[in-house]
């Protein structure tokens, strides 16, 4: 018996966007049947590629798709993210899941409610090489990361820590595991109204320490996690999809020693295994990787993170 296709749509036919639609056609699964811009011509040209309906309203897509993918500024993701779940429609939503705890909350028991899927596209969670990863670290007592990219108005509509650093977060939360007890942090506007460099230490209830930055203002782009625990010593980049993982061993003399320790890292690409993972979890109806709740734990950590910065800047006054 043939596999019933799954009709999806995308609304927000940006940069993300139309990554988004190239992944899903990929995919003999499913269908694309509906594009939605505020931009019209935007929306045309994608359908034209595609062969599918356009919509300047994102509304005009309920009744037609059975899942869709919302890439729009953050501060639409609430709104548009509710009205589809309502309609009980299944949700990939870019992260971060929504600006406030509150909105995230209300997405959450919708999404629950009606048992639906609702997946946050932390794209970093399948890079292979964090995949990798997940095989050989235990428990993380200091970690240190990097995220720095050049100047892009893309973006700019948040703090840098809800639009890069909240990657790391997200990465750091859920290889840590335990919960914050402390946040201290700085950030600064350079080029825009909102924080555009940010640094954030943060300390766990199991002892392990977090050291973060964040950066949308830097000549060069750097996307490296490090994490330091008993075991050895991991480096990822991200950008480059490679991992450096060192682990204690003894030679044959039996003397103590830092060993290589030769990781398999997958090839596949991690907007494409996203798209996969979202839509595998609709055809079976599981909670997917990055659930709403799981979103929700590095929204909460951000959130926290711009409290205490506006607190150091409120001091400074």
């Amino acid at each position: 018996m043939k596999k019933k296709k799954i009709k999806v749509g995308v609304v927000g036919i940006g940069h993300l966007g139309n990554y988004h639609l190239q992944k899903y056609q990929k995919l003999e699964s499913c269908e694309i049947v509906a594009v939605a811009d505020n931009f019209p011509d935007r929306a045309q040209k994608a359908a034209e590629t595609y062969k599918c309906s356009a919509f300047a309203d994102c509304c005009g897509m309920i009744g037609k798709v059975d899942a869709v993918s919302i890439a729009v500024p953050t501060s639409d993701h609430y709104k548009i993210a509710k009205e589809f779940l309502q309609a009980g429609v299944d949700v990939l939503i870019e992260k971060p899941i929504c600006l406030t705890l509150k909105e995230a909350d209300e997405l959450i028991k919708i999404a629950e409610k009606k048992k639906l899927v609702l997946q946050v596209g932390f794209v970093e969670r399948f890079n292979p090489a964090i995949m990798a990863l997940e095989k050989v670290i235990q428990k993380p007592l200091f970690i240190e990361s990097h995220r720095l990219h050049p100047f892009f108005e893309r973006g700019t509509d948040v703090d840098v820590i809800l639009d890069l650093m909240i990657h790391d977060l997200d990465i750091i939360v859920k290889f840590v595991n335990s919960p914050v007890i402390a946040v201290d942090a700085v950030g600064v506007p350079v080029l825009c109204d909102k924080i555009d460099i940010a640094n954030a230490r943060i300390s766990f209830a199991c002892g392990c320490t977090a050291n973060i930055t964040a950066s949308r203002i830097s000549a060069k782009t750097m996307q490296k996690i490090r994490f330091f625990s008993p075991e050895g010593y991991h480096s990822v980049d991200c950008q480059k999809r490679e991992v450096i993982s060192l682990v204690k061993g003894r030679n044959e003399a039996g003397q103590l020693q830092i060993m290589q320790n030769n990781l398999e890292v997958g090839i596949h690409d991690p907007l494409e295994e996203e798209i996969s993972s979202f839509v595998n979890a609709v055809f079976s109806r599981s909670k997917p990787v990055v659930s709403g709740e799981e979103a929700r734990k590095s929204l909460a950590l951000a959130v926290e993170i711009l409290r205490k910065i506006k607190i150091a800047e409120d001091m400074l006054k």
